[in-house]
């Protein structure tokens, strides 16, 4: 979906004017962004999604994206890459949540250990540790919907085998 499809369902559902007004701007402007300006004749405008992205493009900094999700209250997670090996990718993705996990509880524990109680800097750093082991949970549940880690059967080899 483009993003000015995006962004007229979503000001559909609120209202323009609504929308406008909260953001101090002109109705026609929010129109505008709302149509497609993809080609020469298009009389849409730049909206902020697109500009958004532009700036993701420019920098390459996933920051903007993480904070953006944080917005929606969420979080962003990197799409697992496949591998070569489906087997060891999978052994490698579940290794690394482990150690993720065990990241989360050294730092819980390590908090309390220090004076019986869980200060703000002891909490951002378990949110961090939180926020890691999340995002390499959710690449590999991605990566397991993906089917990226399908391991071809013993006849499945054979087969491939004979044909080398």
């Amino acid at each position: 979906m483009k993003s000015h499809e995006i962004l007229k369902q979503s000001m559909e559902n609120v209202g323009v004017k609504a929308i406008a007004s909260d953001m101090r701007l002109s109705s026609s402007l929010l129109y505008k962004w709302c149509q497609s300006h993809d080609e020469p004749d298009e009389s849409g405008a730049t909206n902020p999604l697109d500009r958004v992205a532009k700036i993701f493009e420019a920098t390459g900094d996933l920051q903007i994206i993480s904070w953006i999700c944080q917005q929606a209250d969420g979080f962003f997670v990197s799409n697992p890459k496949s591998g070569s090996d489906s087997a060891e990718s999978l052994f490698a993705h579940t290794q690394r949540m482990v150690a993720e996990f065990s990241d989360l509880l050294q730092a819980v524990s390590q908090s309390y250990e220090q004076d019986g109680e869980v200060c703000q800097a002891d909490a951002r750093r378990i949110r961090q540790e939180w926020e890691e082991l999340k995002g390499v949970g959710e690449s590999f549940v991605s990566g397991c919907e993906d089917g990226l880690f399908t391991i071809p059967k013993a006849s499945e080899n054979e087969e491939k085998l004979k044909k080398i």
